[in-house]
Protein backbone atom coordinates (compact mmCIF):
# COMPACT_ATOMS: atom_id res chain seq x y z
CA UNK A 1 0.00 0.00 0.00
CA UNK A 2 2.94 2.38 1.05
CA UNK A 3 4.89 1.62 -1.92
CA UNK A 4 1.68 1.86 -4.49
CA UNK A 5 1.50 5.88 -2.64
CA UNK A 6 5.23 6.42 -3.44
CA UNK A 7 4.44 4.96 -7.44
CA UNK A 8 1.15 7.14 -7.37
CA UNK A 9 3.35 10.09 -5.97
CA UNK A 10 6.54 9.73 -8.39
CA UNK A 11 4.57 9.76 -11.63
CA UNK A 12 2.33 12.73 -10.21
CA UNK A 13 5.93 14.86 -9.82
CA UNK A 14 7.03 13.37 -13.40
CA UNK A 15 3.60 15.10 -14.72
CA UNK A 16 4.78 18.56 -13.36
CA UNK A 17 8.73 18.21 -14.32
CA UNK A 18 7.18 17.39 -18.18
CA UNK A 19 4.89 21.10 -17.63
CA UNK A 20 8.04 22.53 -16.39
CA UNK A 21 10.64 21.33 -18.73
CA UNK A 22 8.64 21.61 -21.53
CA UNK A 23 7.76 24.89 -22.50
CA UNK A 24 11.43 25.52 -21.23
CA UNK A 25 13.32 23.54 -23.82
CA UNK A 26 11.14 24.12 -26.83
CA UNK A 27 9.63 28.00 -26.30
CA UNK A 28 12.40 28.92 -28.43
CA UNK A 29 11.71 27.52 -31.87
CA UNK A 30 8.42 30.24 -32.14
CA UNK A 31 10.87 32.95 -32.20
CA UNK A 32 13.47 31.76 -33.99
CA UNK A 33 11.12 31.03 -36.99
CA UNK A 34 9.48 34.46 -36.55
CA UNK A 35 13.09 36.45 -36.18
CA UNK A 36 14.27 34.19 -39.43
CA UNK A 37 11.28 36.09 -41.52
CA UNK A 38 12.17 39.29 -40.78
CA UNK A 39 15.41 38.75 -41.15
CA UNK A 40 14.52 37.63 -44.97
CA UNK A 41 11.86 40.58 -45.38
CA UNK A 42 14.62 42.51 -44.30
CA UNK A 43 17.25 41.11 -47.01
CA UNK A 44 14.51 41.62 -49.39
CA UNK A 45 13.61 45.25 -48.85
CA UNK A 46 17.85 45.94 -49.34
CA UNK A 47 17.68 44.24 -52.50
CA UNK A 48 14.59 46.52 -54.13
CA UNK A 49 16.31 49.88 -52.65
CA UNK A 50 19.64 48.76 -54.41
CA UNK A 51 17.55 47.83 -57.88
CA UNK A 52 15.54 51.42 -57.41
CA UNK A 53 18.83 52.96 -57.13
CA UNK A 54 20.48 51.60 -59.68
CA UNK A 55 17.38 52.23 -62.55
CA UNK A 56 16.92 55.79 -61.21
CA UNK A 57 20.88 56.36 -61.80
CA UNK A 58 20.41 54.61 -65.31
CA UNK A 59 17.39 56.68 -66.40
CA UNK A 60 14.79 54.47 -65.86
CA UNK A 61 12.54 56.07 -63.70
CA UNK A 62 12.67 59.31 -63.07
CA UNK A 63 12.90 61.69 -59.42
CA UNK A 64 9.08 61.46 -59.04
CA UNK A 65 8.92 57.68 -59.44
CA UNK A 66 11.84 57.11 -57.85
CA UNK A 67 10.51 58.87 -55.02
CA UNK A 68 7.10 57.15 -54.95
CA UNK A 69 8.24 53.84 -55.39
CA UNK A 70 10.92 54.26 -52.22
CA UNK A 71 8.14 55.46 -50.40
CA UNK A 72 6.01 52.55 -50.57
CA UNK A 73 8.47 49.88 -50.08
CA UNK A 74 9.68 51.67 -47.06
CA UNK A 75 6.03 51.90 -45.88
CA UNK A 76 5.66 47.71 -46.38
CA UNK A 77 8.87 47.27 -44.82
CA UNK A 78 7.93 49.04 -41.40
CA UNK A 79 4.73 47.03 -40.96
CA UNK A 80 6.97 43.93 -40.84
CA UNK A 81 9.67 45.50 -38.99
CA UNK A 82 9.46 48.33 -36.78
CA UNK A 83 11.87 51.11 -36.68
CA UNK A 84 11.83 51.67 -32.87
CA UNK A 85 11.92 47.75 -32.25
CA UNK A 86 14.86 46.94 -29.67
CA UNK A 87 16.95 44.24 -31.10
CA UNK A 88 16.27 40.92 -29.05
CA UNK A 89 19.21 39.73 -26.72
CA UNK A 90 21.21 36.85 -27.40
CA UNK A 91 21.07 34.25 -24.53
CA UNK A 92 22.61 31.03 -24.39
CA UNK A 93 19.50 29.57 -24.59
CA UNK A 94 20.24 25.78 -24.26
CA UNK A 95 22.61 26.25 -21.86
CA UNK A 96 19.72 28.17 -19.90
CA UNK A 97 17.38 25.35 -20.59
CA UNK A 98 18.99 22.30 -19.09
CA UNK A 99 20.36 24.56 -16.05
CA UNK A 100 16.09 25.30 -15.22
CA UNK A 101 15.81 21.59 -16.29
CA UNK A 102 18.35 19.97 -13.71
CA UNK A 103 17.50 22.54 -10.69
CA UNK A 104 13.62 21.39 -11.43
CA UNK A 105 14.46 17.78 -11.78
CA UNK A 106 16.40 18.48 -7.65
CA UNK A 107 14.43 21.01 -6.11
CA UNK A 108 10.74 19.77 -6.92
CA UNK A 109 10.91 15.95 -5.88
CA UNK A 110 12.70 17.30 -2.95
CA UNK A 111 10.10 20.23 -1.82
CA UNK A 112 7.34 17.52 -2.55
CA UNK A 113 9.08 15.32 -0.07
CA UNK A 114 9.34 17.93 2.45
CA UNK A 115 6.44 19.55 2.08
CA UNK A 116 4.17 16.27 2.22
CA UNK A 117 6.21 15.29 5.73
CA UNK A 118 5.53 18.73 6.74
CA UNK A 119 1.47 19.48 5.85
CA UNK A 120 1.04 15.51 4.53
CA UNK A 121 -0.67 12.68 6.29
CA UNK A 122 1.29 9.98 5.81
CA UNK A 123 1.25 8.58 9.35
CA UNK A 124 -2.18 8.16 8.57
CA UNK A 125 -1.94 6.29 5.50
CA UNK A 126 0.44 3.96 7.46
CA UNK A 127 -1.83 3.40 10.21
CA UNK A 128 -4.76 2.79 7.92
CA UNK A 129 -2.25 0.29 5.89
CA UNK A 130 -1.68 -1.44 9.54
CA UNK A 131 -5.83 -1.10 10.28
CA UNK A 132 -6.14 -3.06 7.07
CA UNK A 133 -3.36 -5.71 7.67
CA UNK A 134 -5.17 -6.47 11.35
CA UNK A 135 -8.75 -6.45 9.95
CA UNK A 136 -7.82 -9.10 7.97
CA UNK A 137 -6.09 -11.11 10.45
CA UNK A 138 -7.22 -14.58 11.69
CA UNK A 139 -6.51 -16.91 14.87
CA UNK A 140 -3.11 -18.44 12.66
CA UNK A 141 -2.16 -15.09 12.59
CA UNK A 142 -2.14 -14.21 15.69
CA UNK A 143 1.57 -13.39 15.97
CA UNK A 144 1.29 -10.91 13.29
CA UNK A 145 -1.60 -9.59 14.86
CA UNK A 146 0.53 -8.44 17.82
CA UNK A 147 3.15 -7.24 15.77
CA UNK A 148 1.02 -5.20 13.83
CA UNK A 149 -0.97 -3.67 17.36
CA UNK A 150 1.97 -1.99 18.49
CA UNK A 151 3.09 -0.88 14.91
CA UNK A 152 -0.02 1.02 14.72
CA UNK A 153 -0.28 1.97 18.77
CA UNK A 154 3.50 3.60 18.17
CA UNK A 155 1.68 5.37 15.46
CA UNK A 156 -0.93 6.32 17.10
CA UNK A 157 0.81 7.78 19.74
CA UNK A 158 3.36 10.02 17.60
CA UNK A 159 -0.17 11.25 15.86
CA UNK A 160 -3.05 10.80 18.32
CA UNK A 161 -5.80 13.24 16.09
CA UNK A 162 -7.04 9.23 14.61
CA UNK A 163 -10.34 8.19 15.91
CA UNK A 164 -10.76 5.68 13.63
CA UNK A 165 -7.36 4.46 14.40
CA UNK A 166 -7.99 4.38 18.12
CA UNK A 167 -11.11 2.44 17.59
CA UNK A 168 -9.59 -0.20 15.57
CA UNK A 169 -6.67 -0.61 18.01
CA UNK A 170 -8.51 -0.59 21.49
CA UNK A 171 -10.99 -3.61 19.36
CA UNK A 172 -7.80 -5.34 18.17
CA UNK A 173 -6.68 -5.02 21.98
CA UNK A 174 -10.56 -6.86 22.81
CA UNK A 175 -9.77 -9.21 20.85
CA UNK A 176 -6.42 -10.23 22.28
CA UNK A 177 -7.69 -10.34 25.41
CA UNK A 178 -5.72 -7.60 26.41
CA UNK A 179 -8.36 -5.81 28.68
CA UNK A 180 -5.82 -3.38 30.15
CA UNK A 181 -4.44 -1.77 27.12
CA UNK A 182 -8.05 -2.05 25.33
CA UNK A 183 -9.95 0.21 28.22
CA UNK A 184 -6.35 2.38 27.74
CA UNK A 185 -7.04 2.81 24.00
CA UNK A 186 -10.64 3.53 24.03
CA UNK A 187 -9.91 6.32 26.39
CA UNK A 188 -7.15 7.82 24.22
CA UNK A 189 -9.97 7.92 21.67
CA UNK A 190 -12.76 9.47 23.94
CA UNK A 191 -10.33 12.20 23.96
CA UNK A 192 -9.15 12.48 19.95
CA UNK A 193 -13.45 13.29 20.02
CA UNK A 194 -14.02 15.25 22.85
CA UNK A 195 -15.59 18.03 21.10
CA UNK A 196 -18.50 15.19 20.37
CA UNK A 197 -19.89 14.85 23.57
CA UNK A 198 -22.43 11.60 22.07
CA UNK A 199 -18.92 9.87 20.43
CA UNK A 200 -17.30 10.31 23.62
CA UNK A 201 -19.71 9.00 25.98
CA UNK A 202 -19.69 5.90 23.48
CA UNK A 203 -15.91 5.67 24.33
CA UNK A 204 -15.96 5.66 27.73
CA UNK A 205 -18.66 3.36 27.31
CA UNK A 206 -16.54 1.03 26.04
CA UNK A 207 -13.37 2.05 27.85
CA UNK A 208 -15.68 0.47 31.01
CA UNK A 209 -16.64 -2.44 29.24
CA UNK A 210 -13.02 -3.54 28.64
CA UNK A 211 -12.28 -2.91 32.56
CA UNK A 212 -15.52 -4.80 33.43
CA UNK A 213 -14.05 -7.73 31.12
CA UNK A 214 -10.73 -7.51 32.99
CA UNK A 215 -12.55 -7.83 36.09
CA UNK A 216 -14.12 -10.68 35.27
CA UNK A 217 -17.62 -8.71 35.78
CA UNK A 218 -16.80 -7.23 39.02
CA UNK A 219 -18.17 -3.68 39.16
CA UNK A 220 -14.82 -2.26 40.50
CA UNK A 221 -13.87 1.54 40.53
CA UNK A 222 -12.33 2.32 36.87
CA UNK A 223 -15.48 0.73 35.51
CA UNK A 224 -17.90 2.86 37.88
CA UNK A 225 -16.19 6.06 37.27
CA UNK A 226 -16.04 5.65 33.40
CA UNK A 227 -19.41 4.67 33.35
CA UNK A 228 -20.04 7.88 35.25
CA UNK A 229 -18.38 10.09 32.91
CA UNK A 230 -20.21 8.26 29.49
CA UNK A 231 -23.74 8.41 31.47
CA UNK A 232 -22.72 12.16 31.87
CA UNK A 233 -21.86 12.95 28.45
CA UNK A 234 -25.31 10.63 27.41
CA UNK A 235 -27.81 9.07 29.65
CA UNK A 236 -28.64 6.52 27.29
CA UNK A 237 -25.25 5.48 26.57
CA UNK A 238 -26.11 1.64 25.55
CA UNK A 239 -22.75 -0.33 26.33
CA UNK A 240 -23.16 1.72 29.96
CA UNK A 241 -26.56 0.50 30.43
CA UNK A 242 -25.63 -2.64 29.79
CA UNK A 243 -23.17 -3.19 32.34
CA UNK A 244 -25.42 -1.66 34.65
CA UNK A 245 -28.47 -4.15 33.35
CA UNK A 246 -25.17 -7.15 34.29
CA UNK A 247 -24.61 -6.11 37.34
CA UNK A 248 -28.22 -5.31 38.65
CA UNK A 249 -28.86 -8.94 37.20
CA UNK A 250 -26.04 -10.60 39.14
CA UNK A 251 -27.34 -8.89 42.35
CA UNK A 252 -30.73 -10.23 42.27
CA UNK A 253 -31.82 -6.55 41.57
CA UNK A 254 -34.12 -8.28 38.80
CA UNK A 255 -36.39 -4.81 38.36
CA UNK A 256 -33.73 -2.99 38.23
CA UNK A 257 -32.12 -5.11 35.59
CA UNK A 258 -35.15 -4.40 33.41
CA UNK A 259 -35.36 -1.08 33.52
CA UNK A 260 -31.66 -0.61 32.63
CA UNK A 261 -32.32 -3.18 29.19
CA UNK A 262 -35.46 -1.88 28.31
CA UNK A 263 -34.04 1.38 27.76
CA UNK A 264 -31.66 0.14 25.30
CA UNK A 265 -34.73 -1.81 23.46
CA UNK A 266 -36.26 2.33 23.28
CA UNK A 267 -32.80 4.29 22.71
CA UNK A 268 -31.09 1.78 20.56
CA UNK A 269 -33.72 -0.28 18.60
CA UNK A 270 -31.43 -1.96 15.91
CA UNK A 271 -28.59 -2.90 18.51
CA UNK A 272 -27.07 -5.74 17.05
CA UNK A 273 -27.12 -7.87 20.12
CA UNK A 274 -30.98 -7.15 21.06
CA UNK A 275 -32.02 -10.96 20.94
CA UNK A 276 -29.39 -11.18 23.86
CA UNK A 277 -30.79 -8.09 25.86
CA UNK A 278 -34.80 -9.38 25.16
CA UNK A 279 -33.69 -13.07 26.26
CA UNK A 280 -32.08 -11.11 29.91
CA UNK A 281 -35.39 -9.37 30.24
CA UNK A 282 -37.43 -12.34 30.14
CA UNK A 283 -34.67 -14.48 32.57
CA UNK A 284 -35.30 -11.34 34.79
CA UNK A 285 -39.20 -11.19 34.69
CA UNK A 286 -39.01 -15.03 35.02
CA UNK A 287 -36.87 -14.91 37.98
CA UNK A 288 -39.40 -12.47 39.63
CA UNK A 289 -42.38 -14.82 38.70
CA UNK A 290 -43.45 -12.51 36.43
CA UNK A 291 -44.80 -12.93 32.84
CA UNK A 292 -43.08 -11.21 30.50
CA UNK A 293 -44.87 -8.50 28.23
CA UNK A 294 -45.88 -9.92 25.02
CA UNK A 295 -43.47 -7.75 22.61
CA UNK A 296 -40.53 -9.16 24.32
CA UNK A 297 -41.51 -12.71 24.42
CA UNK A 298 -42.26 -12.72 20.76
CA UNK A 299 -38.90 -10.73 19.97
CA UNK A 300 -37.36 -13.97 21.83
CA UNK A 301 -38.45 -16.46 20.00
CA UNK A 302 -36.29 -15.62 17.13
CA UNK A 303 -32.71 -15.90 19.50
CA UNK A 304 -31.30 -19.23 18.93
CA UNK A 305 -29.14 -20.62 17.06
CA UNK A 306 -25.68 -21.49 17.59
CA UNK A 307 -25.09 -22.65 21.19
CA UNK A 308 -24.42 -25.51 23.45
CA UNK A 309 -27.14 -27.25 25.76
CA UNK A 310 -26.45 -28.45 29.30
CA UNK A 311 -27.42 -30.09 32.23
CA UNK A 312 -26.05 -29.50 35.30
CA UNK A 313 -26.23 -31.56 38.77
CA UNK A 314 -25.03 -31.20 42.19
CA UNK A 315 -22.76 -34.00 43.78
CA UNK A 316 -24.51 -36.22 46.34
CA UNK A 317 -21.40 -34.93 48.72
CA UNK A 318 -22.11 -31.28 48.88
CA UNK A 319 -26.25 -31.48 48.67
CA UNK A 320 -26.36 -31.07 52.50
CA UNK A 321 -23.73 -28.40 52.74
CA UNK A 322 -25.09 -26.03 49.86
CA UNK A 323 -28.30 -24.11 50.99
CA UNK A 324 -30.79 -23.61 48.22
CA UNK A 325 -30.33 -20.15 48.01
CA UNK A 326 -26.70 -19.57 46.94
CA UNK A 327 -25.99 -18.39 43.62
CA UNK A 328 -25.63 -20.45 40.59
CA UNK A 329 -23.56 -19.01 37.60
CA UNK A 330 -23.17 -20.98 34.41
CA UNK A 331 -20.82 -19.74 32.14
CA UNK A 332 -19.01 -20.42 28.57
CA UNK A 333 -15.75 -19.70 27.56
CA UNK A 334 -14.03 -20.22 24.16
CA UNK A 335 -11.95 -23.10 24.74
CA UNK A 336 -8.85 -22.20 22.92
CA UNK A 337 -8.20 -19.55 25.70
CA UNK A 338 -7.16 -18.55 29.20
CA UNK A 339 -9.19 -16.89 31.20
CA UNK A 340 -10.90 -14.66 28.44
CA UNK A 341 -14.43 -13.51 28.61
CA UNK A 342 -17.10 -15.49 29.29
CA UNK A 343 -19.83 -15.84 26.17
CA UNK A 344 -22.44 -16.19 27.49
CA UNK A 345 -23.75 -16.43 31.46
CA UNK A 346 -26.92 -17.64 33.46
CA UNK A 347 -27.39 -16.58 37.06
CA UNK A 348 -29.80 -19.19 38.83
CA UNK A 349 -29.63 -20.87 42.58
CA UNK A 350 -28.88 -23.72 43.74
CA UNK A 351 -32.61 -24.88 44.35
CA UNK A 352 -33.00 -24.75 40.33
CA UNK A 353 -30.67 -27.43 40.69
CA UNK A 354 -30.99 -30.24 38.61
CA UNK A 355 -31.84 -27.73 35.23
CA UNK A 356 -31.03 -27.94 31.81
CA UNK A 357 -30.47 -25.57 30.10
CA UNK A 358 -29.27 -23.64 26.40
CA UNK A 359 -26.35 -21.00 26.50
CA UNK A 360 -26.44 -18.96 23.01
CA UNK A 361 -25.97 -15.57 22.02
CA UNK A 362 -29.37 -14.49 24.23
CA UNK A 363 -26.60 -15.25 27.16
CA UNK A 364 -23.89 -12.75 26.17
CA UNK A 365 -22.47 -9.97 27.90
CA UNK A 366 -21.63 -7.51 25.26
CA UNK A 367 -21.64 -7.69 21.17
CA UNK A 368 -17.48 -8.50 21.04
CA UNK A 369 -18.16 -11.73 23.14
CA UNK A 370 -20.92 -14.35 21.97
CA UNK A 371 -21.10 -17.93 22.12
CA UNK A 372 -21.54 -18.45 18.10
CA UNK A 373 -18.59 -16.57 17.17
CA UNK A 374 -16.96 -19.63 19.09
CA UNK A 375 -16.05 -22.84 17.49
CA UNK A 376 -15.60 -24.72 20.98
CA UNK A 377 -16.59 -23.81 24.35
CA UNK A 378 -15.32 -24.91 27.97
CA UNK A 379 -18.39 -24.88 30.30
CA UNK A 380 -18.21 -23.66 33.78
CA UNK A 381 -20.82 -24.25 36.71
CA UNK A 382 -20.29 -22.54 39.98
CA UNK A 383 -21.98 -22.21 43.55
CA UNK A 384 -20.54 -19.50 45.46
CA UNK A 385 -22.30 -17.62 48.87
CA UNK A 386 -20.73 -14.42 48.33
CA UNK A 387 -22.50 -14.00 45.05
CA UNK A 388 -19.91 -12.96 42.96
CA UNK A 389 -18.71 -14.28 39.69
CA UNK A 390 -15.36 -14.55 40.62
CA UNK A 391 -13.85 -17.36 41.89
CA UNK A 392 -13.12 -17.71 45.41
CA UNK A 393 -12.00 -19.86 48.44
CA UNK A 394 -15.09 -22.22 49.65
CA UNK A 395 -17.15 -21.90 46.51
CA UNK A 396 -17.98 -25.44 44.41
CA UNK A 397 -17.49 -26.47 40.96
CA UNK A 398 -17.44 -28.16 38.18
CA UNK A 399 -16.85 -27.61 34.36
CA UNK A 400 -17.65 -29.77 31.00
CA UNK A 401 -14.29 -32.62 31.01
CA UNK A 402 -13.40 -31.58 27.39
CA UNK A 403 -14.44 -28.46 25.00
CA UNK A 404 -18.05 -28.66 23.55
CA UNK A 405 -18.72 -28.31 20.04
CA UNK A 406 -21.18 -24.79 19.40
CA UNK A 407 -23.68 -26.36 17.49
CA UNK A 408 -27.22 -25.54 16.25
CA UNK A 409 -27.99 -28.83 17.44
CA UNK A 410 -30.54 -28.85 20.65
CA UNK A 411 -30.40 -32.68 21.35
CA UNK A 412 -29.38 -34.28 24.05
CA UNK A 413 -27.77 -31.63 26.57
CA UNK A 414 -24.05 -32.27 28.11
CA UNK A 415 -24.04 -33.39 31.51
CA UNK A 416 -22.01 -31.43 34.07
CA UNK A 417 -21.47 -31.93 37.37
CA UNK A 418 -20.39 -29.86 40.13
CA UNK A 419 -18.06 -31.95 42.06
CA UNK A 420 -15.38 -30.22 44.17
CA UNK A 421 -14.75 -27.53 46.15
CA UNK A 422 -12.53 -24.43 45.69
CA UNK A 423 -9.57 -24.46 48.52
CA UNK A 424 -6.81 -21.75 48.56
Amino acid sequence: MTETFWIAATVLIILALAFVLYPVLFHRRGDRQQTDLRNQNLMAYRSRMAELEKEHQAGIIDDESHRQLRDELAGAMLDDVPENEAPAKTVPGRKAAMAVGLLSILLIPAATVLLYEEWGAMDSVEAFVAMQELGSSDDARAAKMNELTQQLRTRLEASPDNPDGWAMLGQTYMRLERYDDAAWAFRELADSVSSDDGSRAVALGLSAQAQFFRSQGAMTDGVTSAIEEAMALNPDEVNSLGLLGIHAFSQGNYREAIAYWERIETVAPDHPQLASIQGGIKEAYTRLGEQPPATNEGSVSQAGGLGVSVRVTLDEAFRQDVPDDTTLFLFARAANTQGGPPLAVVRLTAGDLPVEIRLDDSHSMAPQAVISGAEEVVVTARLTRSGNINAQSGDWQGRTDSPVAVTEDQGAPIALVIDQQLIN
